[in-house]
């Protein structure tokens, strides 16, 4: 996969890139991300990317020319994906990323000031991704969140193939607690079917957990959820093992 950004500050995208599984992803050439200044492409002895918005109001507005001539220096193809990092866009989603990971070339377009000229939406963008429902002071944040997303999906980048398949998210659910030495800390214990060795038991454990959790947290989740025929037994077991509390009474701790 390549991944290129247009940034006014390339160095925050090399630097974020330089350091873990991303780092290691690149050298082992799963990927290849570059940064893109589209001051190199102004016409001007300020190297101006923005100006005053047309209308008035405060702040400015990102020029549509360096932004085009920066992308089209690149000489994507007809299949890139070109992604502007803005909260106006769709919030991004684990299933989203799944997504981006089957394209060949992402083009990732950080936005400052008051955002891109329209005609970079109308014209140019394939695509306009939020990270969530905030406001930040440049796109660069945003573009990062989206590569670690992305590339960690790509074959051959985590160790273990099962580290992204049993993520949350992955399947719709929250990931299952997770418990590492020692088996007793400060006299807390793990659960007793971690240890049994009894791996089928502790798959039934680990998706239950994933049931309680996303049930517990994120309703939203829950509500969109469509389990398996394997599932709808477990979720008749854990009803079982947790009987509903009487009437009048909450089920939530205060």
């Amino acid at each position: 996969m390549k991944i290129d950004v247009v940034t006014i500050f390339p160095e925050m995208i090399r630097s974020g890139l330089s350091h873990s599984i991303i780092k290691r992803a690149q050298e082992a050439g799963r990927v290849q991300v570059a940064a893109h200044d589209p001051r190199d492409h102004t016409t001007d002895r300020h190297r101006s990317t923005d100006d005053t918005p047309y209308g008035g109001g405060a702040g400015m507005v990102m020029r549509p020319g360096p932004i085009f001539a920066a992308v089209e220096s690149l000489e994507p193809p007809p299949d890139a994906r070109i992604v502007m990092l803005t909260p106006q866009g769709k919030t991004l989603t684990q299933a989203m990323a799944h997504e981006f990971a089957q394209a060949s070339h992402l083009i990732l377009l950080c936005g400052h000031y008051e955002g891109f000229d329209e005609r970079v939406r109308e014209h140019l963008a394939t695509d306009e991704i939020s990270i969530g429902d905030y406001v930040l002071t440049g796109g660069e944040l945003p573009a990062l969140v989206l590569i670690d997303a992305v590339v960690r999906l790509l074959p051959g980048v985590l160790g273990s193939e099962e580290s992204a398949a049993g993520d949350t998210f992955s399947d719709g659910l929250l990931e299952y607690p997770q418990y590492t030495r020692p088996p007793d800390f400060r006299g807390w214990t793990i659960p007793e079917v971690l240890l049994s060795g009894n791996h089928a038991a502790i798959a039934n454990w680990r998706r239950k957990e994933q049931f309680r959790r996303t049930q517990s947290r994120r309703p939203d989740l829950w509500s969109a959820f469509q389990p398996s025929k394997s599932d709808l037994k477990l979720l008749k077991q854990l009803s079982e093992e947790t009987p509903s509390p009487p009437a009048g009474e909450s089920s939530e701790e205060n």
